[in-house]
């Protein structure tokens, strides 16, 4: 309001169409999580059916796909924030490095290209190149002995969180490594002299001079990316799963849009669905607690 009174309106006004947005499709949905402690009745409306408290929590609890499908998501998260996270860093770090701006221009457009492909076109591309007859990709690993001559990357389980999260990291690397590009560009050349009259090589550049600029990008970009643990792109999961790799890739959310939407069990699926909220945000809340005390950086 103070802002508002010294004339800065505008600024308000730029920000309303976000606010809006926000509050239609982020805070409006919240209203279904009550579906969660009631019997949904269809002949009753949104908010038919009588209370039925932590009915389905405990349903899902004591379901035997519990331990499985938390289990899955759990892995394909942990390997794609371990492996997934650091590479826009390092990515961003050699971009940063290269002093040809042509050069520069190629490496940054090429690898920024994959981030435009649609999920079901991504896996259609693995389905074709991955394909154990015809599959340029499998022909490759295979002769160079890089994954066993008989495996079917496709539906051999082992093989399913090696291709999700490699083929993550492919797609969304050049993309996710524009925020620390950003975040390098605005280091002082001065820091940069100064380094190199101490005679620093650049191994030494980075990890003390660019590593401490990024740093608080980088923990803020980790409390979100822990923010959403359990959040497995729905997707790519669903597109990828058949009968074969199904064993390691009923992740939550694909679980939830089986059981809860195909057998019409609504009730169950949106308590799935908001026990996963409700780890992402504790998960969120301990980052941030950690990054906090460490660091004394934090979201809030």
């Amino acid at each position: 309001m103070k802002s508002m009174q010294k004339g800065n309106y505008q600024l308000w006004i730029l920000v309303l169409p976000a606010l809006i947005y926000i509050a239609v499709f982020a805070y409006g949905p919240m209203y279904g999580i009550q579906l969660a402690f009631r019997d949904f009745d269809f002949s009753k409306g949104f908010t038919g059916g009588d209370w039925a408290g932590f009915k389905y929590f405990e349903q899902y609890f004591n379901s035997p796909m519990f331990w499985p499908t938390l289990r899955n998501t759990f892995v394909i998260a942990f390997f794609s924030i371990l492996l997934g996270f650091p590479m826009p860093i390092l990515l961003a770090l050699v971009i940063n490095s290269i002093k040809n701006n042509k050069y520069k221009r190629i490496l940054q457009t090429t690898v920024y290209m994959p981030y435009f492909i649609s999920t079901v076109v991504m896996v259609a591309l693995l389905q074709i190149l991955l394909s154990p007859s015809t599959g340029v990709l499998d022909l490759f690993l295979k002769t160079f002995h890089l994954v066993p001559a008989d495996v079917n990357l496709l539906g051999n389980p082992s093989a399913f969180v090696p291709v999700y999260v490699l083929s993550g990291i492919w797609q969304v690397c050049g993309w996710n490594s524009i925020i620390f590009i950003a975040a390098l560009s605005t280091v002082e050349t001065q820091l940069y002299d100064a380094a190199k009259i101490d005679g620093a090589n650049r191994w030494q550049i980075v990890w003390n001079v660019e590593i401490p600029a990024i740093m608080p990008t980088i923990i803020i970009l980790l409390i979100l990316n822990m923010g959403s643990m359990l959040s497995v792109g729905f997707e790519k999961t669903f597109l990828m799963q058949n009968s074969l790799n199904k064993p390691v890739s009923e992740v939550i959310s694909t679980y939830v849009f089986n059981v809860g939407v195909k057998s019409n069990q609504y009730s169950f699926g949106s308590a799935v669905g908001l026990f996963n909220t409700v780890v992402n945000f504790m998960f969120l809340m301990l980052a941030n607690s950690v990054a906090q005390k460490s660091s004394n950086i934090s979201l809030m």
